[in-house]
């Protein structure tokens, strides 16, 4: 081993990193994603098995809806992405999403395509600017 003595940085003179003026950026408005009450337990919502290109494309879809602000995607007409509230008694999961406090937390359920007839759905429910993300469903099984 050798026993050479590191040599100290001599910072004297060198701006302290408390008088480095901080640029304010704006943030660009749109959503964010939460995965907070993300379940991947049930067989029918799990990624098991899925590609990379899966994953790419959800990622992609996400990327892209969160330059828009919660209202565009909803209002948002788009084959595509096909952005609508979700209807209980209309699948195979009458009983919602089954989290805690869901009553209080879930004003309205909502999925969207994460593309054209391929890779199923996204399932989860807005507050504010942020869409938390329950169900990832590749297999379009929530209806029958």
């Amino acid at each position: 081993m050798s026993s050479k003595k590191i040599k100290k940085a001599d910072i004297r003179g060198q701006k302290s990193l408390s008088s480095i003026k901080r640029q304010d950026l704006k943030i660009p408005e749109g959503i964010s994603f939460s995965f907070r009450y993300y379940q991947d337990d049930k067989e029918k919502f799990s990624l098991g098995g899925r590609d990379a290109r899966y994953l790419a494309s959800l990622l992609r879809r996400l990327r892209d809806l969160s330059q828009l602000k919660a209202q565009e995607i909803i209002n948002n007409k788009s084959k595509s992405l096909r952005c609508h509230g979700i209807v209980w008694q209309d699948t195979t999961e009458p009983n919602g999403f089954g989290i805690p406090n869901e009553d209080e937390l879930v004003n309205i359920p909502y999925q969207f395509q994460i593309s054209a007839n391929e890779y199923g759905r996204v399932h989860g429910f807005f507050s504010e600017n942020i869409f938390y993300i329950v169900w990832l469903d590749p297999d379009h099984n929530l209806y029958s």
